[in-house]
């Protein structure tokens, strides 16, 4: 009997085929591969697999505990719903860098060593970069190449911080650091924190995923920072810096959505936003916190995914995704209405909706720790996510201004696909038992108390107050806003800059003085050399071997072979020495 299936495999291996599928079998294997993984998820037992020996390290492919298994489980069931959503695609391209992407994540998930991580972490980037660049068009591969560039950069970081950390440390098993962080475990944190798209380091995500591919956004927005929030809670658990980075993410996220006019880019900083509860908690570090932060990336999965979905429903069928170019599509898409605002309640923490019930719990944790500031923090941001995500950016592309488009539902299966997320964050916001069973700590937290379902509806209440009253103020405008991509986009022209202008001048002007000056005497100076070669040296030594040579003949004519000349010879030399001694004796 097999103890361990490794559901990254199935994934992996299970790309392969899918480009000489078509048709009918090709839609029944895409849905199959997620449903085994799945059922290879819910059978896997903690322990550890694959143990081995490289390099003279411990290598440890798999290692599988309770918080490992619950994101693998969101990560599978997410991986169903986004492959169900990108069913009417023809193309094969996107579901087999959809499904490698998802292996690689779950490699992440179930890695017990840096290397085996690594492995898998370099796989995400260029995975997910695909679904960037298979939309296509100007936009999307400057975005993809950018968005390679920086987790290509973020790997090497990665990377080096592995090889310090495991010098010091002795061994590459991937666990929590302890004691002090060195060199290397810095930066192995600063490779997390750019996938978990912390600021200064999270442009890259606001910049891809809105020019990603409808269905490629899906599944981008589920997987990669979540996988960053995984290894954070693995690796770094209790670090007060997180607390503090994780709070300015929520705030950030939030004011930067304000300004949006993107549909997905809107939706994209309520991603650096809600990660950064998550971050917040993690750097908490108390059982509650961690359970709140593992409990809430399940939820965002599966929330967040619907709401990428709705968005792409109304790009698919409109072409459109800016809020001034949209309105008036209620009528048309009725369902999708429905379903994207189930999502936007939930990432909301409206009651009986699945964010109520993970996000309260960081607040909570925050309190019982005693940092009023984090939570005052973190009730802003939650009050701006109900502004921007379930009242500004529904109201402006569903409501509001008809532009009269042209528009429908989007096909069944995407419309199947919201309902499965949707059903999911009811059903968790309902029965949050089943999800706290996962958590990596018993839980001991009840969200359903009066005080706590009262101070959340008054301040949704509030804030929708606030929406109705200040309308006028929050209409989206046909701007661009500034990240901190600014800074590698600009620093990438000047670059160029230098490369093009004073790098090139200057080798010019090299090449010029080498061809004009170097050069000829170099030349000069290598037939002087050959001119004294051959007159020179050549001369003596072949003067040389003539008299070896003459020397040599007249020995061969005294070998005459008598005796009596040896010995005349030996008695003129000896006479010969006798004579040289009383010279130098004197």
């Amino acid at each position: 009997m097999i103890d361990f299936v490794h559901p990254a495999l199935i994934f992996i291996l299970g790309a392969l085929p899918i480009a000489f599928l078509t048709g009918p079998v090709r839609k029944a294997y895409l849905v199959l591969i997620p449903v085994l993984a799945i059922v290879a998820v819910t059978a896997i037992e903690p322990g550890s697999y694959g143990e081995t020996q490289f390099l003279g390290q411990d290598i440890l492919v798999a290692k599988a505990d309770k918080l490992s298994i619950v994101f693998a489980t969101v990560f599978t069931i997410m991986a169903l719903i986004g492959t169900v959503y990108a069913l009417h695609l023809s193309g094969a391209g996107q579901h087999v860098a959809a499904f490698v992407y998802v292996g690689s994540a779950l490699g992440v998930v179930f890695a017990g060593d840096y290397l085996t991580l690594y492995l898998f972490w370099e796989g995400m980037a260029f995975a997910s970069a695909y679904l960037v660049f298979a939309q296509g068009g100007r936009q999307a591969i400057r975005a993809a190449f950018r968005y390679l560039m920086v987790h290509v950069t973020g790997g090497v970081v990665l990377l080096g911080g592995i090889l310090l950390h495991g010098a010091a440390a002795g061994s590459l098993l991937f666990g929590p650091v302890e004691g002090p962080l060195g060199a290397g475990a810095y930066l192995i944190l600063a490779g997390f924190l750019l996938n978990a798209a912390v600021p200064p380091l999270n442009a890259w995500l606001t910049d891809a995923y809105p020019e990603a591919t409808v269905t490629g956004a899906v599944f981008m927005s589920a997987f990669t920072t979540k996988t960053a929030v995984y290894v954070l809670a693995r690796a770094f658990p209790g670090i007060e810096l997180l607390v503090w980075l994780g709070t300015v993410m929520a705030l950030y996220g939030v004011i930067y959505a304000v300004l949006e006019n993107d549909c997905r880019r809107l939706l994209a900083y309520h991603i650096v936003s809600q990660v950064g509860y998550m971050v917040a908690g993690i750097g908490i570090g108390t059982e509650l916190a961690v359970n709140g932060a593992t409990s809430h990336a399940f939820a965002h999965i599966l929330y967040k995914g619907l709401l990428f979905m709705g968005a792409g429903a109304v790009i698919y069928v409109t072409g459109r995704r800016k809020l001034t170019e949209l309105g008036g599509l209620y009528k048309a898409m009725p369902l999708t209405v429905a379903l994207y605002m189930i999502g936007a309640f939930a990432i909301s923490a409206f009651p009986f909706f699945s964010g109520f019930v993970s996000k309260s719990m960081v607040v909570a944790a925050a309190g019982q720790d005693h940092r009023a500031l984090v939570m005052l923090a973190l009730t802003m941001a939650s009050s701006g996510t109900f502004l921007h995500t379930g009242l500004k950016l529904p109201y402006y592309m569903f409501f509001g201004t008809d532009r009269g488009l042209q528009a429908r539902e989007p096909p069944g299966n995407m419309l199947a696909a919201m309902g499965m997320a949707a059903a999911l964050c009811i059903a968790i916001g309902v029965f949050p038992g089943p999800l706290y069973a996962l958590l990596p700590y018993p839980v001991v937290f009840e969200p359903y108390t009066g005080v706590h379902v009262t101070e959340s509806l008054g301040i949704l209440m509030f804030t929708a107050l606030g929406f109705v009253i200040f309308l006028r103020a929050l209409d989206p405008e046909n701007t661009i806003s500034l990240d901190t991509d600014w800074f590698y986009r600009k620093g990438a022209r000047a670059f160029m800059w230098f490369a093009e202008r004073p790098l090139a001048r200057y080798e010019k002007a090299v090449s010029d003085v080498s061809e004009t000056t170097v050069l000829p005497f170099l030349h000069g100076s290598a037939r002087t050399g050959m001119r004294l070669d051959l007159n020179g040296v050549d001369g003596v030594v072949n003067g040389v071997a003539r008299s070896i040579l003459e020397g040599g003949g007249v020995l061969r004519r005294l070998q005459t072979g008598v005796i009596t000349h040896y010995v005349l010879a030996m008695i003129a030399g000896l006479i010969a020495a006798i004579l040289v001694f009383a010279v130098v004796w004197r």
